[in-house]
């Protein structure tokens, strides 16, 4: 059954084409492709109170109210939580990433999510709050303006109106974090370090080794999928930095899995180049079925006086069945031949989908199907 309101797929599959059409995957290089081991991100995370809501903070929630008079102790006041009426104020986590080799005095940003019932953290200001790593230890100390991109108008509720944009509860400070503490990294032990491969494939790593030995001979070792040592020359002993800059800049080729990613919310199908298809036959046939309900009035004839006014149901049905096509891969079956094919076809998302699925289940499709 064809579903009205789809969105063609030709232009994803001219897309797919042009793209298909540029030939075998570039050279990348291995800083782009790698993550060296001892310099990964950290994260940080806190509680902290977003002030400064004009009304659209926390409904008077007991830990609201009960972090306010906290707040309030640190600068000399002893208030009761009874006594703080806080609509401006709102309970938020406190989210960041802090990267390697970030020094002392250096500013990273952060995410501020509202925890309690607050409508908005537009225009909010964080209160200076220490942000805390896996450790419990101190490692930054966040404070600034909330910025959320976006907006919530309307009073809301029974009777009322109200747009939204985006997600008016989530804002980002930028560079709204200063580092107090470095985190220790040691990327080069005894002459040795470690490639770590942001997507692990043994081909990948194979190619990664020989082209770093191309450079330095016998220097690289693929130990798995994932994992690349190198030894640094001697040209480059104590000159870690050098010997690592170089190193980035070595091109590569890396290796793809065959996979097609279909994402059924957004009607987005992602296929990589790598896919290939058994000799396979694909028809296609449409079935639209439209049911309408329409109310009409029927009267009286005139001087009637016994007659009444009433209201008279009908339903109309319609079918139509457009006609199928057909259409044959012919070798080599690869995934630039399947989107000529579904061009011809013209088929729409919902049913590109549906191919997908069953190309997957007739064994056709040699490739890892994944569907969110």
């Amino acid at each position: 059954m064809k579903t009205s309101g789809l969105v063609p797929l030709r232009p994803l599959f001219l897309l797919a084409a042009w793209l298909l059409s540029l030939g075998s995957a570039a050279a990348s290089r291995v800083k782009d492709l790698t993550l060296i081991e001892g310099g990964r991100d950290n994260q940080l995370v806190a509680y902290g109170v977003v002030v400064g809501l004009a009304g659209d903070g926390d409904s008077n929630s007991a830990t609201t109210l009960r972090s306010v008079a906290n707040l309030l102790q640190r600068y000399g006041l002893t208030i009761s939580q009874n006594d703080i009426k806080a609509k401006n104020v709102a309970a938020v986590m406190i989210t960041a990433d802090i990267g390697a080799f970030l020094k002392s005095g250096a500013r990273i940003d952060v995410t501020v999510s509202s925890m309690g019932d607050a409508k908005s953290l537009r225009g909010g200001i964080l209160l200076q709050t220490p942000l805390l790593g896996a450790d419990g230890r101190t490692y930054a100390v966040a404070q600034g303006a909330v910025t959320i991109g976006g907006f919530l108008g309307g009073s809301g509720g029974a009777g009322g109106a109200s747009v939204q944009k985006n997600h008016p509860t989530v804002g980002v400070i930028s560079n709204g974090a200063i580092v107090e503490r470095e985190i220790p990294a040691i990327f080069v032990h005894e002459g040795t370090l470690r490639l770590l491969l942001h997507n692990p494939d043994f081909t990948s790593a194979a190619r990664m080794a020989e082209a770093i030995n191309a450079r330095w001979p016998a220097a690289a070792s693929a130990l798995d999928s994932a994992t690349i040592t190198v030894r640094l020359p001697a040209e480059f002993r104590d000159r870690d930095v050098p010997f690592i800059a170089a190193l980035s800049e070595i091109e590569t080729e890396a290796d793809t899995l065959a996979r097609v990613v279909i994402n059924e919310r957004t009607g987005t199908i992602v296929a990589t180049a790598t896919v290939r298809l058994s000799p396979v036959a694909i028809a296609l046939g449409s079935l639209t079925i439209t049911v309408a309900n329409q109310q009409g009035v029927s009267q009286p004839n005139a001087f009637n006086h016994s007659g009444q006014t009433t209201t008279v149901q009908s339903t109309q049905t319609g079918v139509t069945e457009t006609k199928g096509g057909f259409a044959v891969l012919n070798s080599p079956p690869t995934i630039e031949r399947l989107a000529a094919a579904l061009n011809a076809l013209g088929v729409s998302t919902h049913e590109m989908m549906t191919i997908f699925q069953s190309l997957k289940r007739s064994g056709a499709l040699q490739a890892e199907l994944i569907i969110n």
